[in-house]
């Protein structure tokens, strides 16, 4: 089959699983052995679909093909035969024994006839080798992580394990663009063609007399709106949803109320607003229980948690050109478009934060409005102050108490410890949160102000995911409501976590709760995954409500602000999408909106505000409606950069909006209103109060001082100098701001004297040297200073290494590297040089790379050719190996054996090499793109690597097999090249790592591969060219494609330091000379070298009076785990890193 066949099956593959025909889809996976779909494999294996999994593998492989597929049948057969034997079913196992597992007698009878003595046994489990054995599904579990092992190391699977990388509907776009192209060689092209059909070709009939508009002038040819799928077909027009027919008053039970009424109590709010979110559903609708392929979330621990987007489909969705403007009915304006939106609507992007993981739910402050809660994917809660960007808390996933969890809880977690946040909401007062977690739990959090945040309550709520959270306050008593995957509504105690009732009577997970109160009575709605909504009373009576929401799956229900209109938004399992008011009184649907794309690309999320208007995250934007009309109010793409169905939140005011954006962003939109109250908090961060307590002790309360500045920003009194925020002094009077700002403003002054940035811009205020030329030299394209640090090695980009090395003097004592004194550009006497192989190679175009060993007795070297090992006292090439394709780009030496080299490659394979024997010991597959850093760490016994593919990969160095991996995060907004190097490199304590891309700088550890600490440039800064640890691991050194370079205490990533390109000028300044390499010296901790674009190389050291680069930043304010984020870098000076 030629390569464009193959990928056309591919383009069918991805169609038909947007299209839900999820059988085909793995039916023409096996067919045509192209791509093996592994989460498929996992699911069937884990239900014991043993026929399913066998069959599925014949596309891709047989039982002799070779040794590691035979190995695969005999694991799943063996399993199967366990499991007949330990369900005493011994015809069946007899059956198996025969049928499937003879076979393997003839490769080792010995095991074969062990297996057979299984049948005498009362108890398998009596052979000594199956005495661990548990039940039915840990034992699949086990045997799944060593058939992926297999799996990924059998060549019959080479490149059959990842799908490729398209965007979404690709087929569809190219579809499109044939119609289009169709329609411009129409000789008369109408501008609203009626196509309908895809099998003969597009042709316009006569305009009877109208003249046609010219294809130059085609609306087809410009600007067109996005849409998501073909051009509609005939009759088959706009999506009209048809409201479910409603059978009884959805409130009648409201007309008797029970005896012992509850009072009205103003803190119980629209709490279900936000659209809870169980993992799985949020990408892809789940198919509910009623249907016989049962595939929603449960409580099986495995469900969906981790679950990836079938076949590697990319979020990023370039959606296709439609043949037709469109003009349906409610799109009247077309898709993207903004149009006369009103002004009190947040529509501004005046902040993009970025979380560190994809956020699933958000919640501001209800009083202090610039406080933003986030819960994540990975289990994180992160608090935000919006206003100073400062983020103030990051909580990991951690179970408080473990004893005290059920038994299942516990087995689930030591299977699979991932965790998501379901969701997170604050109580009405705002002195509590809770997180709904993925995984049995819920957790409520005490907030004192700033960052401080105290455990309260941890209830192990419900057995699989807790769907969603809500506080309520029946009987003045504030209280905790969940729902989860084990069908039930349960009510707690918000200050003891007693359970005080049960509501039972659903037949599906319930996915959503909206706890309301009216008239006296306080109730509650639920939803469930079979499109159920419930309605309960505080009284264990069972449900007074049994309706369909429109959808009949994932649907939330929310209040408007003043608690008088009911509103739901629910997503089908064909993703149609719906959000309708509901006539309470009637039980009947009032109104239904329209606007939704046909198919939304995954569990659509909502939100309401000001008693006026609706938002919802849909196909890469957020689509507002005023609530009186059903009619799209406007479409805003918050700049671009939103996943298929963004989450939202609204503050309580309406004047800020969260939206979730790609590569775990945040985006904070805002109106007027709310960029007057950002600014009141910008200045006012949380060193504020915090300066004037060290002073004179009075205290803010945040709370009150949020309030009354919301109060007046939300009446339009914010001016800049509007005595807005009441401070409390120590005898109790009452201050205005005007008041205070003076202190505030002398303290943090005060506190500029402590500590303030080094900048560095002349050559005398450090000491620097410029290496001796050698006008051979290009740009430098590696740089390592030599264990012994009295040399400095560098391979340039003409494949010619050069040599400096210091000798011992009366100015150099110890014949270490220094900036005091120039070395000797070192030549061997017989003049020769050390030039890479470049048959057949551009060397400027090729990616170099080498290694020292660690005696400095020879290196390891490539540029583009073959790779060449160098004695580094003859300079003679001892030998060369591994001629390209592909291409060495990464290579380092094993710490315990400098025979074994790990070698990265251009086809994003790792060759374990060993010299020795000349023989490649392991192939390593993970990456998608050039490997471009290759890392160590004798302690753990890992290998870490990074690609061209922003991923990270961390292998086992004994027996090589993949432990982890994670994609870096690329912040929102900026743009990478396809040349964008990763690189790590190991700390001094060998369990965390730098990584470095041109986007940011971040720590990671290395055994949950998890980013404590990250650094992200301004986006209007250059981006980072390099970046390594110093020596003793205390600093970073990093330069800029602006010349700029930068140390950072490595312990937070702060700045402290900065060397403006002034203060070391090359011999012919040009402004295109920048660092491309930066080496630190091996003893020497403020020693650096830096490699540049134009040949040269440049030692730095601090002045001898200073002894080191600046002075460290103070303690950062916030969490001790808070990630770092420091201004801009540039050599602005305004751009000084002030926190």
């Amino acid at each position: 089959m030629s390569s464009l066949s193959r990928e056309l099956v591919f383009l069918i593959l991805q169609f038909l699983d947007e299209e839900k025909f999820k059988e085909t889809v793995h039916k023409l996976e096996q067919e045509s052995g192209f791509f093996f779909n592994m989460k498929y494999f996992e699911d069937e294996v884990h239900n014991g679909n043993w026929d399913e999994v066998e069959k599925y593998l014949s596309g891709f492989t047989k039982v002799d093909d070779n040794r590691y597929s035979m190995k695969i049948f005999f694991e799943i057969r063996k399993q199967k035969y366990l499991e007949a034997l330990d369900k005493h079913d011994r015809s069946k196992a007899v059956e198996i024994l025969v049928k499937d597992l003879k076979v393997f007698s003839t490769f080792n009878e010995e095991l074969f006839k062990e297996i057979t003595q299984l049948l005498t046994l009362e108890n398998f489990r009596e052979n000594e080798q199956l005495s661990k054995y548990g039940d039915t599904k840990s034992a699949r579990a086990i045997m799944l992580v060593e058939l992926k092992k297999l799996i990924e190391a059998n060549p019959l699977f080479r490149d059959k394990l990842q799908f490729p990388n398209l965007k979404n509907s690709r087929l569809r776009t190219l579809i499109n663009q044939s119609l289009n192209w169709q329609h411009q060689l129409c000789k008369t092209p109408r501008s609203n063609p009626d196509i309908k059909t895809l099998f003969f070709d597009h042709s316009c009939g006569q305009p009877n007399g109208a003249r046609a508009p010219s294809p130059a002038n085609n609306p087809l040819l410009g600007s067109l709106p996005k849409a998501g799928g073909f051009p509609p077909l005939g009759a088959h027009g706009p999506f009209q949803p048809t409201p479910a027919q409603v059978p009884a008053p959805l409130a009648g039970w409201m007309s008797n109320p029970p005896t012992v009424t509850h009072p009205a109590v103003s803190g119980g709010g629209a709490i279900g607003l936000g659209a809870p979110s169980i993992p799985a559903a949020l990408k892809h609708p789940r198919t509910p229980p009623s249907n016989p392929s049962v595939d929603y979330p449960s409580g099986d621990p495995d469900h969906v948690a981790k679950r990836t987007r079938p076949m590697g489909i990319s979020d990023e969705v370039n959606l296709p050109v439609n043949v037709l403007p469109l003009s349906f009915p409610g799109h009247g304006h077309g898709h993207g478009q903004t149009f006369n939106a009103p002004d009190d609507l947040p529509k501004a992007v005046v902040r993009t934060l970025n979380q560190g993981s994809s956020p699933m739910s958000m919640d501001f402050h209800p009083v202090q409005q610039t406080i933003l809660l986030v819960g994540t994917n990975v289990g994180e809660i992160g608090l935000w102050e919006v206003g100073s960007r400062e983020r103030l808390v990051l909580r990991n996933f951690k179970v408080w108490d473990l004893n005290a969890c059920s038994m299942p809880l516990q087995a689930a977690l030591v299977k699979d410890p991932g965790v998501s946040v379901n969701r997170v909401i604050w109580s009405p007062d705002g002195n509590l949160f809770g997180v709904a977690y993925s995984r049995h739990i819920v957790q409520i959090y005490s907030y004192h102000g700033n960052d401080d945040v105290r455990q309260h309550l941890e209830i192990d709520a419900h057995v699989g995911g807790v769907n969603d959270l809500a506080f309520s306050t029946p009987n003045k008593q504030l209280c905790v409501i969940t729902c989860g995957d084990d069908k039930t509504i349960k009510v707690w105690d918000a200050a003891t976590g007693a359970k005080l009732y049960t509501f039972e009577g659903h037949e599906a997970p319930v996915y959503s709760i909206c706890p309301h109160y009216k008239e006296n009575i306080q109730f509650i709605f639920s939803t469930a995954l079979d499109g159920k909504i419930k309605a309960w009373l505080y009284d264990n009576l069972g449900s007074r409500v049994d309706y369909e929401a429109p959808g009949r799956w994932c649907t939330t229900m929310a209040y408007s602000a003043d608690g008088t209109r009911l509103f739901s938004c629910g997503t089908s399992k064909d993703g149609e999408s719906y959000i309708v008011e509901w006539n309470e009184s009637e039980g009947a649907v009032k109104r239904t909106y329209l606007g939704f794309r046909k198919h939304s690309l995954g569990v659509v999320q909502f939100d309401t505000t000001k008693n006026r208007f609706l938002a919802a995250g849909d196909d890469f934007s957020i689509k507002f409606w005023d609530m009186d009309s059903v009619q799209l109010l406007t479409t805003i793409d918050a700049d671009g950069g939103l996943p298929a169905s963004p989450r939202i939140r609204f503050n309580k005011e309406g004047t800020l909006l969260a939206v979730s954006a790609n590569d775990n962003g945040i985006k904070i939109l805002a109106n007027s209103d709310g960029i007057r109250l950002l600014r009141t908090f910008e200045n006012l961060s949380y060193d504020a109060p915090r300066a004037s307590e060290s002073v004179a002790k009075p205290t803010v309360n945040p709370i009150s001082a949020a309030a009354a500045a919301a109060a007046a920003t939300s009446s339009g009194l914010a001016d800049r100098g509007a005595s807005v925020v009441a401070v409390a002094g120590m005898n109790g009077d009452a201050r205005n701001l005007g008041d205070v700002k003076p202190r505030i403003a002398e303290e943090l002054n005060d506190k500029s004297k402590i500590w303030k940035l080094t900048e560095i811009n002349e050559p005398s205020q450090c000491r620097s040297l410029r290496l001796p030329e050698n006008l051979r030299a290009t740009k430098i394209s590696r740089l390592i200073y030599t264990n012994s640090g009295n040399a400095i090695l560098a391979l340039a980009s003409n494949a010619i290494h050069l040599l400096w090395k210091w000798q011992r003097s009366e100015r150099n004592a110890s014949g270490k590297a220094t900036a005091g004194v120039s070395p000797q550009l070192w030549q061997p006497s017989s003049g020769i040089l050390m030039t890479n192989d470049i048959t057949e190679t551009n060397p400027e175009e090729a990616v170099a790379c080498f290694a020292l060993s660690k005696n400095d007795s020879y290196v390891m070297s490539a540029s583009g050719g073959k790779i060449s090992l160098f004695n580094m006292m003859t300079f003679k090439t001892m030998t060369t190996f591994m001629p390209p394709p592909p291409a060495a780009t990464f290579l380092a030496f094993h710490p315990q054996d400098n025979n074994i080299i790990a070698i990265g490659m251009d086809d994003s394979t790792i060759q374990i090499y060993n010299v020795r024997v000349d023989e490649v010991k392991s192939k390593l597959k993970g990456h998608s793109k050039r490997i471009t850093g290759l890392a160590f760490s004798h302690v753990m016994s890992v290998l870490v690597s990074s690609g061209a593919d922003a991923q990270l990969c961390v292998w086992n160095s004994d027996g090589w097999e993949k432990q982890k991996t994670r994609f870096l995060q690329v912040p929102t907004g900026r743009t990478t090249t396809a040349q964008s190097d990763t690189r790590v490199q190991f700390h001094q304590d060998q369990i965390h790592f730098l990584v470095v891309h041109e986007t940011q700088l971040a720590i990671y550890e290395t055994t949950k591969l998890e980013c404590v600490k990250q650094w992200l440039p301004r986006e209007s800064s250059a981006p980072i060219s390099h970046a390594v640890f110093s020596c003793d691991s205390q600093l970073v050194y990093a330069s800029f494609l602006d010349a700029t370079i930068c140390v950072f205490s490595a312990a937070n990533l702060r700045l402290r330091c900065r060397i403006n390109p002034s203060s070391y000028p090359p011999p012919n300044v040009s402004s295109n000379v920048h660092p491309l390499v930066i080496a630190a010296h091996p003893q020497e901790p403020n020693q650096f070298a830096l490699g540049l674009s134009d040949g040269g190389v440049h030692v730095f050291e601090p002045l001898e009076s200073e002894g080191k680069w600046g002075v460290p930043p103070p303690a950062e304010n916030g969490s001790a785990s808070s990630v770092a984020a420091i201004p801009s870098v540039g050599p602005s000076g305004s751009d000084q890193a002030q926190r």
